[in-house]
């Protein structure tokens, strides 16, 4: 068990202070840093530049690119974990369809080359639509095509999946709002977090995860980053007073390689 959480309830968005605070309670030392330097082939000082641009297109591009050349064989690359280590985490949220003819929509943010999304796909026994969104074309790209290769067979016949490139700080101008049933953030707001000038990127894509969301729909990030600072900044960034309020709550996925992890839910909440 991780030391200092074990669980905290959902709570209201009604913490105010400085929502930067939390930055410098990051640090170097997580797996998300560990998993570039073991598998990057860059060198590094450029892996330095690396992640202080890991808010940037080019940037993974060109990390997808130099990493699938490395194999003459596809190989999913995950941050953190697979989908087997949060599977009872998202399962639970695709049992209950908004409306009785519509598939649960459900959108991996920021998938890379992860087999998150094409795992819930396998196992949802919900009809699901799984969009896969990465804003690197090339990730894109070789995930299509393992798919097509792999002929990935959904547990529900109905259930539909898709790899789409998407810019997540611009999911309004891909859906309306209210559309989502669930979002998975793996990883991809902490990169942003990280990253040089990705801090106000980081805010809009929790932003526009609000909007897109329906009423009983719920975002879910997965990160190493501890609950009092995670928490105050979900919880400071998810209101704006007369337009979007929103509950937030955690609990410890578990310790992996000396690093706890943790799912922070994020439910959108009626502005009174």
């Amino acid at each position: 068990m991780c030391q200092g959480h074990k669980y905290r309830h959902a709570r209201q968005s009604c913490c105010t202070g400085d929502s930067k605070s939390h930055l410098s309670k990051y640090t170097a030392n997580n797996l998300l840093i560990m998993t570039l330097i073991t598998l990057s082939p860059l060198s590094v000082f450029c892996l330095a530049e690396l992640i202080e641009n890991m808010d940037k297109k080019a940037t993974w591009d060109r990390f997808y690119t130099e990493t699938s050349s490395r194999t003459a064989t596809f190989k999913n690359f995950e941050w953190f974990f697979g989908f087997d280590a949060v599977r009872d985490f998202i399962m639970p949220f695709l049992q209950t369809k908004s409306h009785p003819d519509a598939l649960l929509q459900v959108l991996d943010m920021g998938c890379g080359t992860s087999a998150l999304g094409p795992g819930i796909y396998r196992h949802s026994p919900a009809p699901v639509q799984v969009t896969c969104a990465d804003i690197s074309p090339i990730a894109v790209r070789l995930m299509q095509e393992h798919v097509q290769t792999q002929a990935v067979q959904p547990h529900n016949l109905s259930s539909k999946l898709e790899f789409v490139e998407l810019d997540c700080t611009q999911l309004q101008r891909h859906y309306r709002t209210n559309v989502m049933d669930l979002i998975v953030d793996k990883g991809t707001t902490d990169a942003l977090l990280r990253s040089k000038e990705g801090k106000v990127k980081a805010s809009l894509v929790l932003k526009q995860c609000l909007k897109v969301l329906r009423s009983s729909g719920s975002l879910l990030q997965f990160s190493d980053e501890d609950p009092d600072a995670r928490l105050l900044w979900l919880e400071t960034e998810a209101q704006e007073q007369g337009v979007m309020a929103a509950d937030v709550g955690v609990q410890e996925v578990g310790e992996l390689r000396g690093v706890c992890y943790y799912c922070y839910q994020v439910t959108p909440r009626p502005v009174v």
